[in-house]
């Protein structure tokens, strides 16, 4: 049996969870099951496929010091207006297109990482030049209109936009996707065997590890997720195309913050930079990078949107920033830097996208969702900053 201090200590690592759990019961209830129907499972990864893949990347700037990055909507829309100018006006190739599009959105990010790193601007003073910048310089691309690329299915179908975006079912045409269903299993197979894996790396090492009871509970919760995701996938078309590129980012970025030197680097200057610093790190370097890769994954994040949306237009991408950065904060990353992970930014996207997805289906007035992800991110962050003081609401002089 787990003592109070282990009960306390796992419910504090899995807040947000059991939060999520307990919104996705309470919308369930409120709709009659119906956010819980195939149909808007695979809508709630379609439509919040943007903020997976920027939330990541805000995750790297937010390690270093509590940074964010408030270009990443015009970013977006700019690179997206671009991209689709490219191959619809210019008829260049759509793999050139990709190209220039990824090359763009990176050097967006290098640009305004050498005023960050190197001269020491404040974060929120260059990106939010750069987020009134590339919004004037998206409508002038664009002429204020908006440009269609339906016709452009390849590139469509390629990032995940349209009823036809999704993986074929290799094994069969019936009702339910089989080849989803088998890569839920595949996929559960390899979380199990990764976290019993890295249990006994720690246990042989003597590090602290948790306890066994819930070790198992949160392996057997975590793996029914995925099987009844899965599920609710196959019930509908099977795995979406952009899940595809959503589980890319994830898995490429939870391994280089976990298991890489580059990715300690973002945590260590997040939680001393001086010291970091003193130890033989280039900090500013690590800047540098942070919103270099901001640039590069806003790029990604264009293409997935225009391709869902088939079209570009002048007013894309607004507000994308601040889903990022909730997203962050909600998942448990704090506001001064160096605490954070991608599942958990993953977990606070989910819930933002649950919340969304839920007060929709009921009818909610659009400026009450506002209040309401106003408010959990508050929540979030009041209980990121309390905690660390032990519980202490009041700061005494």
């Amino acid at each position: 049996m787990m003592n109070k201090d282990q009960v306390l200590g796992f419910l504090k690592k899995n807040t947000m969870i059991i939060v999520l759990v307990i919104v996705v019961a309470f919308f369930s209830w409120r709709t009659g099951g119906a956010i819980l129907l195939p149909m808007n499972v695979s809508n709630l990864i379609s439509q919040n496929a943007y903020v997976f893949v920027l939330a990541t990347g805000m995750l790297l700037c937010i390690l270093t010091g509590g940074n964010i990055d408030l270009s990443v909507g015009s970013v977006v829309c700019f690179v997206g207006a671009v991209g689709a100018t490219l191959m619809v006006n210019m008829n260049i190739p759509i793999p050139l297109a990709i190209l220039i599009m990824i090359a763009l959105g990176t050097a967006i990010g290098a640009f305004q990482g050498f005023w960050i790193a190197f001269v020491r601007i404040p974060p929120f003073i260059v990106t939010l030049a750069g987020m009134l910048v590339f919004r004037g310089l998206s409508n002038v691309v664009l002429n204020g209109l908006t440009v269609s690329i339906k016709d452009k299915t390849t590139f469509v179908n390629l990032f995940g936009g349209g009823a036809d975006c999704y993986i074929h079912d290799i094994f069969g045409n019936g009702t339910l996707n089989l080849t989803c269903l088998f890569g839920g299993l595949v996929a559960t197979a390899v979380f199990i065997v990764l976290q019993v894996s890295s249990r006994i790396q720690r246990s042989k090492k003597n590090y602290d590890v948790e306890h066994f009871g819930a070790f198992v509970g949160k392996l057997v919760v975590i793996s029914a997720v995925i099987v009844l995701f899965a599920y609710k996938l196959a019930q509908h078309k099977g795995i979406p195309t952009v899940l595809i590129w959503v589980l890319i980012v994830v898995l490429v970025y939870g391994y280089i913050t976990n298991n890489t030197t580059v990715g300690r680097y973002f945590y260590a200057v997040g939680g001393n930079e001086k010291a970091t610093k003193l130890s033989g790190i280039n900090t500013n370097r690590v800047y540098f990078l942070a919103y270099t890769n901001m640039g590069f994954l806003a790029a990604l994040a264009g293409m997935i949107t225009i391709a869902r949306l088939t079209s570009a237009q002048p007013t894309y991408g607004q507000n994308y920033e601040m889903d990022a950065i909730g997203s962050c904060f909600i998942g448990g990353a704090s506001a001064y830097g160096g605490i954070g992970t991608v599942p958990g930014v993953i977990v606070g996207a989910v819930l933002m996208g649950v919340i969304n997805l839920g007060m929709s289906l009921m009818g909610v007035d659009a400026n009450m969702q506002k209040v309401v992800k106003g408010v959990v991110l508050l929540a979030a962050v009041i209980f990121d900053v309390v905690s660390k003081r032990g519980g202490k609401m009041i700061v005494k002089n």
